[in-house]
């Protein structure tokens, strides 16, 4: 794997299989997912909530399988407990990932990876009336990510994201790249959804007739498309805290909050979930 990470020795979250068959229930896995802004000079608070729906495509480096993808895949040989989504880079919540972010990036650097804000997402599960919410931060997959001199954002993206990725396979973890698995994620989205990366800059003016290359509705069928890949991101959320709200009974709610903790095993560390019933 190219990269700069060193991976905790961390077993799979508690809460991570019954997440991912709660998600797979929902016709459509949308979610809201929370970031904070920069407020605008001479505002009385530092920062202002923003909000949106998104997508859920999955756990990183566990890419969902689609048999309409032709995108090489890389070996199945890490696992993670991070969700991810995929966005416009020229859409508000990049810059806001990078401004809020511990290196406080500037806007040329929201072009590529890094980011690092603080999130929170919460996916309501209608089919089992239950509430997900996750807490952590986010990390944009740019396509810097690999092929040439890093930057401080790739270093710091690979190094918090990859310390969270489980090898489950060790033989073939030098075979695993980061580039192959945005490209898969491009894949994973139909024609229609990719030609959305063409669209004229998203919260622009309309002023008169976009140019050819930047027309709602078109479909894009090559995975390497120069110009709507360059706009294409993926976001990995790693999370800190999940809490899970079940109102199956509303006689018997319950809530459960878990906590990734770090610690020593060894020479090295170790990464564990703690687990705590409240009230809901």
């Amino acid at each position: 794997m190219s990269s700069t990470t060193t991976s905790f020795n961390s077993p799979p979250a508690p809460w991570k299989q019954l997440f991912t068959t709660h998600l797979a229930q929902m016709p459509s896995p949308e979610f809201v997912l929370s970031t904070v802004a920069p407020a605008p000079s001479g505002s009385s608070v530092p920062y202002l909530p923003r909000a949106r729906y998104c997508i859920y495509r999955g756990l990183w480096a566990s890419l969902p399988p689609n048999k309409h993808n032709d995108a090489d895949k890389n070996p199945p040989c890490y696992d993670s407990d991070m969700p991810t989504f995929t966005t416009d880079v020229r859409m508000e919540k990049v810059p806001e990932l990078f401004a809020t972010g511990a290196g406080h990036g500037k806007l040329e650097q929201s072009q590529g990876s890094g980011g690092g804000g603080p999130v929170e997402a919460v996916w309501w599960v209608k089919e089992r009336m239950t509430q997900w919410r996750f807490k952590g931060t986010a990390w944009v997959v740019g396509p810097d990510v690999e092929g040439g001199e890093e930057s401080s954002g790739v270093r710091t993206l690979k190094s918090e994201v990859g310390s969270r990725m489980r090898v489950v396979r060790e033989e073939e973890k030098e075979d695993w790249s980061w580039k192959r698995e945005v490209r898969g994620h491009f894949g994973n989205c139909s024609p229609g959804m990719r030609g959305t990366f063409k669209n004229p800059v998203p919260g622009s003016k309309v002023e008169g007739e976009p140019d050819q290359d930047h027309q709602l509705g078109q479909k894009v069928q090559d995975l390497d498309d120069e110009i709507a890949r360059s706009n294409f991101r993926v976001v990995v959320i790693k999370p800190d805290k999940v809490e899970r709200v079940d109102l199956t009974d509303p006689e018997k709610a319950r809530r459960f909050k878990y906590t990734f903790v770090l610690g020593s095993q060894g020479d090295g560390q170790i990464g564990t979930w703690t687990e705590e019933e409240l009230w809901p």
